[in-house]
């Protein structure tokens, strides 16, 4: 499930990510994707993973097409979380993506939310 977070930086995606995200929750990122990048924006992303499970395999499918059309059209990525697998994932897009991510614990919300906005 994705659960959208209003900010007021026009060109985050700001979200709560739980259970496992499927085909449907990503087009929905996909589609805010579009809207940034048609303003001439870089898209940041904020992800806060409380009970997030990972994906189904279409929703992966999703994910990994979605992030190919527009490895170059990404900027900041904030992933908060409290499980290991999630901050080597954060680390992974770091590496794969040229963008500049960061993981967060749960506790430092704040602080990740501070870094977006910097």
């Amino acid at each position: 499930m994705i659960q959208f977070i209003d900010t007021k930086k026009e060109n985050l995606i700001a979200a709560r990510l739980s259970g496992k995200l499927n085909e449907k929750n990503l087009k929905t990122v996909h589609d805010r994707i579009h809207q940034i990048i048609d303003k001439g924006h870089k898209v940041d992303f904020y992800f806060e993973m409380d009970d997030f499970e990972g994906y189904t395999l279409k929703g992966f499918w999703e994910d990994i097409k979605t992030d190919a059309a527009h490895i170059d059209d990404y900027g900041k990525m904030a992933f908060v979380g409290d499980k290991k697998w999630q901050e080597w994932a954060a680390s992974a897009t770091d590496f794969f993506t040229g963008s500049d991510a960061k993981y967060f614990e749960l506790e430092n919300k704040a602080q990740a939310m501070a870094w977006m906005a910097s």
